[in-house]
């Protein structure tokens, strides 16, 4: 017997297998894109800046993340054979693996950067057979916690964004004025009961940001381009270099992003209406890990950065009530557009600070609560808490000590430093020493006891 569907189903006006009209599917995928396309560039442009690339390896880098990005959401979206989770995921490049980048580009430059990140993609494809088989590890608990620590950890980028000034002299209150507005139009819009206001609340925030901001004269012009309108990727553009003590930070991360993916996506599967347990949920996050190891491989080749699923399409899914994988596709082509032709995608690398910090709240929120559902989705009791707990207070505590962080190991450092990894490994550990199981016996009681 088949499990019974999520409750979430019915807040949708999608579903995972319908067919979005063109008008609303091109409006629903116009707002996917915006929410990711600037956390997917980013990683490329900070890397650039603290390595000092030139102009013409950092456009490249820009290009490729975004021609990566419109790779890995086809192969999640189209789910080719056992390839791809069949939900509207998303990937983009990944901010986890920042500081072993930083690592490797200092010592080594761009051909070791790329040489580490492509011989740690073994990691995603020999683990992915074996996750059904590790169910019991990999729990909604576990899932949970990795979700609700990821919108956590990234909410505080929002509130820097929405800090900074739009534009020099402007009013120190000018970021939280404009960013008060945009979240208050995406809530009126959410408000309004009409499923088109819904599907468009995102893009009409946005767009009432830009038109704020241009009128206060706070919209800042691109950069003016390098005159090429086309940027094809090559093959090894950079060479290959290769560390053996760099192997194991990067083999981590990509661990690390096993974990997120599978809570990413087990997030997608509950907005989608779909059960997060059984053999086919298990078939959807094995084709998605699979997905994301063939997409940062691709990445690689052609010279960029390890890819990974991304969380910020959850909020959008539950802000527009979209699931149809199908948006996937579209968005595809929309990425490798911006990644093939950089003049198209220009006006969205400059959105206002304060217009993607309001953004980023109301997301990376949703995101939150995504977490929040799946860790009290098989109810919440002493030992869950207890392990919810823990992980929580390592995975918000530890990163904020950076001083502390700064005289731990290299490779302690690595991990600990993010919240994400620092918790998620905690939430892994805890659950393996407090099995269920044994919840009887720890507690004296009967475990469905709840809180």
């Amino acid at each position: 017997m088949s499990e019974p569907v999520n409750a979430q189903s019915t807040r949708l006006v999608y579903g995972l297998e319908d067919k979005v009209p063109l008008v609303p599917a091109l409006l629903v995928s116009l707002q996917q894109v915006g929410a990711m396309v600037v956390g997917t560039i980013t990683p490329a442009l900070i890397l650039s800046g603290i390595l000092h690339f030139d102009p013409q390896d950092t456009a490249y880098l820009v290009s490729m993340a975004l021609v990566a990005s419109a790779l890995g959401t086809f192969l999640q979206t189209m789910r080719l054979g056992f390839i791809g989770s069949g939900l509207l995921s998303i990937t983009g490049t990944s901010f986890a693996f920042l500081a072993p980048l930083i690592q490797a580009g200092v010592t080594g430059g761009l051909p070791l950067m790329v040489g580490m990140s492509l011989a740690g993609t073994p990691v995603q494809l020999a683990l992915a057979p074996f996750l059904p088989k590790l169910k019991r590890v990999f729990t909604p608990l576990v899932s949970g916690i990795v979700v609700l620590l990821i919108g956590l950890s990234l909410i505080p980028t929002g509130m820097r964004s929405i800090a900074q000034l739009p534009a020099e002299g402007a009013p120190a209150w000018s970021g939280g004025l404009v960013a008060l507005i945009v979240i208050v139009v995406m809530i009126i819009a959410q408000s309004i009961g009409k499923a088109w206001a819904r599907m468009a609340a995102v893009l009409v925030g946005v767009v009432t940001g830009y038109t704020i901001c241009g009128l206060m004269g706070w919209l800042q012009s691109p950069a003016p381009s390098n005159g090429s309108w086309l940027t094809l990727p090559q093959l090894f553009p950079y060479g290959l270099a290769f560390k053996w003590e760099l192997l194991f930070p990067f083999a981590f991360i990509y661990l690390v992003c096993v974990l997120e993916a599978m809570g990413d996506i087990t997030a997608t599967s509950q907005l989608s209406g779909l059960p997060t347990d059984g053999p086919d949920h298990w078939a959807r996050i094995r084709g998605g890990i699979l997905a994301d190891g063939l997409t940062c491989i691709g990445s690689t080749l052609i010279g960029g950065f390890p890819s990974a699923t991304y969380a910020q399409n959850n909020g959008v899914i539950q802000m527009t009530g979209v699931a149809a994988r199908r948006i996937g596709w579209i968005m595809a082509v929309i990425l490798l557009c911006l990644g093939l032709f950089p003049p198209v995608g220009r006006w969205i690398t400059v959105m206002p600070s304060c217009v993607l910090g309001a953004l980023a709240i109301m997301l990376f929120g949703l995101v939150a609560v995504s977490g929040l559902r799946l860790m009290v989705s098989g109810g919440l009791s002493q030992r869950d808490a207890l392990i919810a707990a823990i992980s929580l207070g390592v995975g918000i505590g530890v990163p904020s000590q950076e001083e502390w962080l700064k005289t731990l190991p290299t490779v302690v450092q690595t991990f600990l430093e993010s919240g994400v990894s620092a918790g998620g490994l905690a939430a892994l550990l805890l659950n393996l020493l407090l099995p269920a199981e044994g919840r009887k016996k720890m507690m004296g009681k009967e475990p469905a006891e709840m809180l």
